[in-house]
């Protein structure tokens, strides 16, 4: 039996043909190609910089240092995304606190953040917003809460390249913003990041954090890593960025098809896309009385599915010391199930998975979720 799996990296002879250019060129690290990548990125999104890194955890670091931020900063943030949210913060060396997110969104609640931001009286420096799933998250209302609050707003779009609000991609939307090119991304390098920011300080910092803290080439006058981006990758990178509009369009496709066979179905939820916004569905992600079961059933039947994310950050054992309640992030933890929509499924696929959730006889299905999670 065939499978449908959860991700699948579409490349192809525009990759191919990228790195053998690299190869045959002879400079395989840090080099022209790069700079052409983090141009070209920047101009999708929007912005005048674009500073690349290893991997979108290098990039939320460099972006959280390159805006000043490090000890004795607290930044608020999301319990309920991949570890490496919070993780980069403490890399920084500051502090991050959790605000409970929205439940009919899974991205953070702006008013649970307010309430965040008037409980430490002022000592916030950041707010750090992921677009969970690659639904970008409500930013006009988080940059008023940043301006009302003097702080800064970072985007982590690790899930979200493509989504916008309005005619505005993310990316274009904060102080600075970070991606991931990891293989199971939007599109990717195999590994890689990138900061993308409007600020020309922020920019110089990254760049040079990113290159052992140099200005020259035995010039070191801050601290840095080595968090750079091969050429080969970024040659990857360029091909992929081409791409990028129709793997965003078929995942759209391959989201709507979904949901017109799934919205009906009583114990499960499907997302949400609030007007004007643009869902890049990095993740197609239902809400189901009967998770376990259902990923279960649909297993049986060769689909593949993943749960993102099972435990939520501040439940994670290398953040007790800040834990928090966010009963919404508890909850959509136990229940959220993620289902194929990448580019690579085929129509005959987005059937079969349609067909195979229909048939699963959830025991839990009278007592149906609403959008809120209730």
């Amino acid at each position: 039996m065939t499978r449908v799996p959860i991700a699948a990296p579409v490349l192809g002879e525009a990759e191919r043909a990228a790195v053998e250019g690299v190869l045959e060129s002879g400079m395989l690290a840090d080099g022209p190609v790069v700079r052409s990548f983090e141009r070209s990125f920047a101009d999708y999104c929007g912005v005048a910089h674009g500073v690349a890194t290893s991997n979108g955890t290098t990039a939320l670091q460099t972006a959280l240092v390159a805006l000043g931020l490090g000890p004795g900063s607290t930044v608020v943030t999301t319990p309920f995304s991949f570890i490496a949210t919070a993780n980069a913060v403490r890399f920084a060396g500051a502090t991050p606190v959790f605000a409970d997110i929205d439940p009919a969104t899974y991205n953070l609640d702006p008013d649970a953040v307010e309430a965040r931001l008037r409980g430490h009286d002022g000592s916030v420096d950041a707010i750090l917003v992921v677009h969970l799933y690659g639904l970008p998250a409500p930013m006009d209302r988080f940059r008023a809460l940043a301006d009302r609050y003097d702080c800064l707003l970072v985007e982590d779009a690790a899930q979200a390249h493509g989504a916008a609000i309005g005619d505005r991609r993310v990316g274009s939307l904060g102080d600075a913003a970070c991606f991931s090119f990891y293989p199971t991304k939007n599109m990717t390098t195999g590994e890689g990041g990138m900061v993308v920011t409007d600020r020309s300080d922020v920019a110089e910092r990254a760049a040079r954090f990113v290159n052992h803290g140099r200005d020259g080439r035995y010039d070191h006058p801050t601290l840095g890593h080595n968090f750079r981006l091969p050429s080969l990758s970024a040659a990857i990178g360029l091909a992929q960025l081409e791409r990028l509009p129709t793997f965003v369009e078929r995942r759209r496709e391959h989201a709507a098809a979904l949901t017109a066979g799934l919205e009906d179905l009583p114990g499960l939820v499907t997302p949400t896309e609030p007007a004007g916004v643009t869902h890049a569905y990095h993740q197609y992600t239902v809400r189901s009385t009967d998770r376990d079961g259902l990923a279960a059933h649909l297993d049986d039947r060769g689909i593949d599915t993943a749960v993102y994310y099972p435990r939520p950050i501040h439940r994670q054992g290398v953040y007790e010391d800040v834990a928090w309640s966010a009963p919404h992030a508890e909850r959509a933890a136990d229940e959220v199930l993620s289902l194929p929509v990448h580019p690579a499924v085929s129509p005959a696929e987005i059937e079969a998975i349609v067909e195979a959730v229909r048939t699963f006889d959830a025991p839990a299905r009278a007592a149906r979720p609403d959008a809120a999670g209730r």
